[in-house]
């Protein structure tokens, strides 16, 4: 057995490789950038090297900054997590070189299965069904659309390398083709280095069902069951289970048979993933689509109703060791349900998000909780969006989705805007309870699952927050001093107007003091009040109903969470919230998320039509297409291609014509 091993990854998949060893007794050493200098996962380890830049080619995705930090630190082996070196089989044969053994399939394995073409050809003459396609190398855009008109539309296109759903196009019509080539090629080639893609035959009413397989070096292979995985967005997991409500013993019988017998096609080795698109309407059907040669995301499913330790096994079997079980030996306890936490904002369209982590409570006690997050931690947009994932072990699916709802309504995470509330209201839907699911779901409930409202009674803690702050502390008080000041016969009012996430500004009114208030929001009656302060909560009574707010204030914004949602509230003066709706009406374009600008698409001094593309701003391998708000002008361009830039940045200006000569840049 190993005496260390270094985790060549962040984050929470880091912490979790990082628990296994500090269990096992095995010396962890953890790698980290820049950014990641206060992380979790570097708190954790027993060893801790800086190897570069936030930037993840020179710091997460460089072999030699790795390899080095090995070398210095004695490590016999690398376990890469999943995401940058993990499916790299130039990564795996750079350790083998230099000593290292990699916690993972053979190079060989990895090349066979990484790229989908050669994966399908593979596994279709070891007698797995696979979806009817084109699977040549080296299709040019014409080979594309040719082989789309003979598959018959919806096609999908997929690049041949990488994975998570990143460079997927589903395309309804020929007319909508080339466009969709175009923005995949793109994407493939920013996240995997390789644009080259695959068509085939989009299989309706899909899910997106998978089968865990685990194999060690001396011939033995075993699957562990299969995970439903049909919750996506844009082709992302969202949520995931084990097992899944479709299958019934027979075909997953067949599946985990194919499945395994696709691992020895390729001679595999260690944790790996074959994942089927199954039709809805007749699930003794099934696809192969490609096979992760490495640990998944949702593995924890898996653990929670086998009881086995994957990563234990990944390292076990990386060194040499045998099996410890057959295939007659696993056994299903239960139901486990997964659910990944990003920084994304929901009510902006999912883009990403970022921030200081001000206040953080996970509920680890009920729900597993895999994370990395810590207060004090600012997510940026250098890495990928996912935070954490709770999971929810119980002994029927019904008890498991219960918990999990429970979890994520006890979260805490003030500074970053998540998907938390969408998540809860995602486990609510009738058709997610009853087990009705398809990869489509999740976007055709969008309207029903995000919410925009900012409640009335947040608006009002808001208000009466600014009241506790601002009042005087100690039993004899000034009435000069209380907000608001004092007049005869009656307290006055003390006004603000608060903001959220952009809205329109609504007028707040508060007045008394904090044991005994009055509060207005808008335009509606006042109502009696009290606030108290316990320690980092707000506890808010309004008319006779209490509240508690976990509350973190970071400058001017207010950060008020309650019920796994998360509100940052803003005090805006009547000067500025003029300015804004000024500038509004002038047609300025904003990056709608930190990130980089991929393509520039207009000149300054071109006139565009409201709708045209004018830029794309990429972000944690998000690409975001940014239109002209009105026909005109456009009178400013402030950036260019590789421009980094921050949410809400002004980027470019459209003028109506008319205006276009003298714009005003105050």
């Amino acid at each position: 057995m190993f005496d260390t091993v270094l985790v060549a990854n962040r984050g929470e998949i880091a912490v979790r490789v990082i628990r296994t060893l500090r269990r096992m007794g095995i010396r962890s050493v953890a790698v980290y950038s820049d950014a990641d200098a206060g992380g979790r996962h570097v708190r954790e380890a027993d060893v801790a090297v800086r190897i570069g830049p936030a930037a993840a080619a020179e710091s997460y995705l460089s072999a030699e900054r790795i390899l080095d930090a090995a070398r210095r630190t004695g490590a016999a082996a690398v376990h890469p997590g999943y995401g940058f070196l993990a499916e790299n089989a130039a990564f795996a044969t750079a350790c083998a070189a230099e000593g290292l053994v990699f916690v993972g399939p053979p190079a060989a394995a990895i090349e066979a299965m990484g790229d989908k073409i050669r994966a399908k050809q593979t596994v279709t003459a070891a007698g797995v069904p696979v979806v009817p396609g084109r699977t040549e190398p080296g299709m040019t855009d014409d080979d594309l659309v040719a082989a789309a008109g003979e598959i018959g539309y919806p096609v999908l296109l997929k690049p041949s390398a990488g994975g998570g759903g990143k460079g997927m196009r589903l395309v309804h019509a020929k007319d909508e083709l080339l466009d969709a080539i175009e923005s995949a090629r793109r994407e493939a080639r920013g996240a995997f280095g390789d644009g080259t893609l695959l068509v085939e035959r989009f299989v309706t009413d899909p899910r997106h069902i998978e089968i865990q397989v685990l194999a060690d070096a001396h011939g033995n292979v075993v699957h562990l069951g299969e995970r439903e995985c049909s919750l996506q967005r844009r082709h992302q997991k969202i949520v995931e289970e084990a097992p899944s409500p479709l299958l019934d013993p027979a075909t997953r019988h067949r599946m985990g048979q194919a499945a395994v017998d696709a691992a020895k096609a390729v001679g595999y080795v260690g944790a790996g993933t074959v994942e089927f698109v199954v039709p809805g309407h007749d699930p003794a059907e099934f696809f192969f689509m490609e096979m992760n040669t490495r640990l998944q995301v949702e593995h924890p499913v898996t653990e929670l109703v086998t009881g086995l330790d994957l990563v234990e096994w990944q390292i076990r079997v990386a060194a040499g060791e045998r099996l410890g079980f057959a295939q007659e030996d696993v056994r299903l306890d239960g139901h486990a349900v997964e659910a990944r936490i990003y920084a994304e904002d929901p009510t902006r369209g999912f883009l990403p998000t970022g921030g200081r982590v001000l206040a953080l409570r996970e509920p680890e006690d009920l729900v597993r909780v895999d994370s990395g997050l810590v207060e004090g931690a600012v997510v940026t947009s250098d890495y990928d969006p996912m935070l954490a994932k709770y999971v929810a072990h119980a002994g029927s699916r019904e008890d498991a989705l219960r918990l999990l709802r429970a979890g994520l309504g006890g979260a805490v995470m003030l500074g970053v805007v998540t998907n938390v509330p969408f998540l809860r209201a995602l486990l609510s839907d009738v058709d997610v309870v009853a087990g009705r699911l398809d990869t489509g779901l999740v976007e055709r409930r969008l309207a029903d699952l995000v919410t925009t409202d900012v409640p009335e009674h947040v608006l009002a803690a808001a208000g009466l927050e600014r009241l506790a702050a601002l009042e005087p502390a100690g039993g004899v008080v000034d009435p000069w001093d209380v907000p608001g000041g004092w007049r005869i016969g009656e307290p006055a009012w003390a006004t603000w107007r608060i903001e959220v996430a952009g809205r329109d500004a609504v007028e707040v009114r508060v007045r008394g003091r904090a044991c005994a208030a009055e509060v207005a929001v808008g335009g509606g009656e006042p109502v009696p009040a009290r606030v108290e302060r316990h320690g980092t909560d707000l506890l808010v009574d309004l008319a006779g109903r209490v509240r508690r707010y976990a509350m973190a204030r970071d400058g001017q914004v207010l950060w008020l969470g309650a019920g796994g949602r998360v509100w940052a509230l803003t005090e805006t003066g009547r000067l500025a919230a003029a300015r804004h709706e000024t500038a509004a009406s002038a047609g300025p374009v904003t990056s709608p998320m930190p990130g980089t600008v991929l393509v520039v698409r207009v000149a300054r001094g071109e006139r565009v039509r409201a709708g045209q593309p004018m830029l794309v701003v990429e972000a944690m391998k998000m690409e975001h297409t940014l239109v002209a708000p009105i026909d005109g002008v456009v009178a400013e361009l402030d950036v260019r291609a590789g421009t980094q830039v921050a949410l809400d940045q002004r980027l470019a200006l459209v003028l109506p014509e008319e205006t276009q000569a003298t714009p005003d840049r105050g």
